[in-house]
């Protein structure tokens, strides 16, 4: 793929340059572009931890600062996936544009250890189990062998799977909402949602790639209409705050370390499906090992980061991976300028409570489809491992434990706790059911038909 990096002198216009990795369109075409990922993310890095801070019964400071932390540990997270840190032989970050957000991975096993010691213990599982991941990234070069592209597309479909039911909740008015499926958010959904459709199949250059954006601007629109945006978190939110590490102090239980490993574990997997994803979408070929070691690392860093700061693991997000698909804008120019964004609402909670005004039924509605997008990349991927009788057995095994079983309380009441940590959530079962799989029936052996040109080979070897 060719890169640029100054379009002035190579002559490239804004709207090449925003299809490229490299090089700067004009700021009034690249920060709607970047706007948009933050706008598609932000109530998603918003709600892990809002959810946990309920359950640990947290203050309203106490909750400020760790979506304040929140916010800001994405931004920065996500400026060392676009820029890697470089030491040594090991690289920090992917060179992608990925997105990162708090993970909503590990709100079960978060939620468990709330209700049991706060966030101070949550905070003290995500830190110690941070090294897990850790680990994966520096020895992904030993241990790719487990992530094949059967893991990893299978990961992918759970992945997107999940976020269908996120947009679908969202689609609806918001999962627990008392209005939830009520003719107004259907209304306000399926409006937001053609208007992107409509954008998508008529409009041209920004218009058409920024759809996504001004979906979401139009379907706010019609919510105030309909009297469904709450603004009172703006009022009462402070103009100006430092975020500081150690609000929190971290406690430890071996337990819960336990149980964020197994999650980490099943987060790098997400990572590197993510990765995958964002490079078979927009380049068509699957992620190095250079770039996925890179894009792990980074997430480790940010998820112990984070911890210290008072905020949730992160993750690299799946709806973020979904718009580059859709838009195939891969500018790391852009994505940076949305970064910034997360990077100041992290010290300006008035304005980061103005995106979380958003509500819920405009983000499904502009978003499904996005989500759908990443189901589609993982089965892009299982097309080119190929439909073989040993690859079709593998995958029966894992979507029929990962997806058919697992996540089902009633269903895996009786397992015992260890096990049960892993088959609560379907990514995780996923995963490691297609880890374990892939092990048990190994590839055959290729054998090497001899012809006269391999023999050539052969002899001159």
């Amino acid at each position: 793929m060719k890169t640029v990096k100054n379009n002035k002198d190579d002559g490239v216009s804004d709207m090449e340059l925003i299809y490229q990795l490299e090089g700067r369109p004009k700021f009034s075409v690249a920060f709607p572009l970047g706007l948009q990922h933050v706008l598609a993310m932000f109530a998603g890095n918003l709600a892990p931890m809002l959810i946990i801070a309920a359950v640990a019964k947290a203050s309203p400071l106490d909750t400020v600062v760790m979506v304040q932390a929140g916010m800001l540990i994405s931004g920065l997270t996500t400026f060392i996936q676009l820029y890697p840190i470089k030491i040594g032989r090991f690289q920090i970050g992917s060179g992608l544009p990925i997105v990162m957000g708090t993970s909503f991975a590990f709100v079960p096993t978060a939620s468990a250890a709330a209700a049991l010691g706060g966030i101070p213990l949550v905070l003290g599982g995500a830190l110690v189990g941070s090294l897990a991941e850790g680990f994966i990234g520096l020895f992904y070069k030993y241990l790719k062998y487990f992530f094949t592209p059967l893991v990893i597309g299978s990961t992918l479909i759970a992945i997107g799977i999940n976020l269908l039911g996120v947009g679908r909740d969202y689609f609806a008015g918001g999962a627990g909402a008392k209005d939830y499926g009520s003719w107004q958010n259907l209304t306000i959904a399926f409006a937001t949602f053609l208007f992107v459709i409509i954008l998508q199949r008529f409009g041209k250059g920004v218009i058409k790639t920024a759809a996504l954006l001004f979906g979401l601007l139009f379907g706010y629109i019609i919510a105030l209409l309909f009297g469904k945006v709450d603004l009172s978190a703006v009022g009462t939110a402070a103009w100006a705050t430092v975020p500081l590490p150690l609000h929190f102090v971290p406690t430890f239980r071996a337990q819960t370390i336990i149980s964020f490993v197994i999650i980490y574990i099943t987060v790098a997997m997400e990572t590197i499906g993510n990765t995958s994803g964002i490079t078979i979408a927009a380049f068509d070929r699957p992620a190095t090992e250079k770039e996925t070691a890179g894009s792990v690392l980074a997430d480790a860093i940010g998820c112990a980061v984070a911890s210290i700061f008072g905020s949730m693991p992160n993750t690299a997000f799946g709806q973020n991976v979904g718009i580059v698909s859709m838009t195939k804008v891969v500018n790391k120019w852009c994505i940076a300028l949305g970064a910034s964004i997360l990077v100041i609402c992290g010290f300006l909670p008035k304005l980061g409570s103005v995106f979380a005004s958003i509500p819920a039924p405009v983000l499904g509605g502009a978003l499904i489809s996005v989500f759908a997008m990443i189901t589609l990349n993982g089965i892009k991927m299982l097309a080119q491992a190929g439909f073989s009788g040993r690859n079709v057995t593998v995958l029966g095994i894992t979507f029929a434990l990962g997806i058919g079983f697992a996540g089902h309380a009633d269903a895996i009441a009786g397992m015992p706790t260890w096990l049960k940590f892993i088959f609560e959530d379907s990514i995780a079962a996923t995963t490691l059911v297609g880890i374990v799989t892939n092990l048990v029936f190994p590839k055959p052996k290729q054998i090497e038909v001899i012809t006269k040109d391999t023999a050539a080979v052969h002899i001159a070897k």
